[in-house]
């Protein structure tokens, strides 16, 4: 299958830059990133997609074995890697996408160059010693409600998961987003999401790590972007003046100099 297709691939901004790989998250597609890409294609080739089941991907290519883990979405941002030949990669991943990214890059090495990891979290469940943000019945409940009714779901929780009240365009985007993917493979991406533990996996990452939190963010708080740090020997911390889980759409300015400051740094 052609890969560019299957993940609905698109690039743009200079084609001799430096490559910048942007992954969305959970419920999302590459629209997500539409307030950053200008500012970034001025001094980057771009190149985003959407993961099957998302987006404008292709639907056949969909296999719920694949995607009930990570690995699965590793596999295709790797393939997309392959297809274009992309080396040295910067890659920058949302949300879920972050951990994607750690095990992309334990898997091809030789494809990455740093990691963005924009509001990650590695395990979204409560643990002594650990705190992601939710107890274990709370998750339980919120994969119930998604699974029973994905449409009333998405319309109660793109919201508080934008968490900017006094913008409610930003909750109505994110409404539109989930509500735009097909519920029965939303409803996999939410379980291999939520209940994923990656924790173990943050200690092979081996590249140039920005973790990127946000001020105020219900589903990766603070103490989740702390623990990420530590746990990233040599990673760096920055954290936006910004509120809710998508910093790329509510303050997409401080979002890019992040990012560009950082690359920056490293170089």
């Amino acid at each position: 299958m052609d890969t560019r297709g299957r993940n609905n691939v698109t690039v743009t901004g200079r084609t001799d830059g430096p490559v910048l790989l942007l992954a969305h998250g959970f419920g999302c597609d590459q629209n997500m990133w539409r307030l950053v890409v200008p500012a970034l294609a001025a001094d980057f080739r771009v190149v985003m997609f959407d993961y099957v089941g998302s987006g404008r991907s292709d639907p056949s290519a969909w296999s719920e074995q694949r995607y009930s883990s990570l690995e699965g979405y590793a596999l295709d941002v790797l393939e997309i890697c392959e297809e274009l030949d992309l080396r040295n990669v910067i890659f920058v991943g949302h949300s879920v996408s972050a951990m994607v990214g750690v095990l992309a890059a334990a898997r091809a090495p030789q494809r990455f160059s740093r990691l963005v990891m924009v509001a990650p979290s590695p395990r979204y469940i409560d643990e002594d010693g650990y705190r992601g943000g939710f107890s274990a019945d709370d998750i339980n409940e919120l994969l119930d409600s998604l699974e029973s009714n994905y449409l009333g779901w998405s319309a109660a929780m793109a919201p508080v998961i934008m968490g900017n009240a006094d913008r409610p365009e930003l909750g109505q985007e994110l409404t539109a987003s989930f509500c735009a993917t097909d519920p029965d493979m939303a409803r996999v991406f939410a379980r291999t999401t939520f209940l994923s533990d990656s924790r173990a996996d943050l200690k092979t990452v081996a590249v140039p790590t920005l973790v990127l939190e946000c001020r105020q963010d219900m589903i990766a708080p603070r103490e989740v972007g702390s623990y990420v740090n530590k746990a990233i020997p040599g990673s760096r911390l920055v954290t936006l003046d910004a509120t809710g889980h998508c910093p790329q759409l509510s303050a997409p300015r401080a979002t890019v100099q992040a990012i560009t400051d950082f690359i920056g740094a490293a170089e």
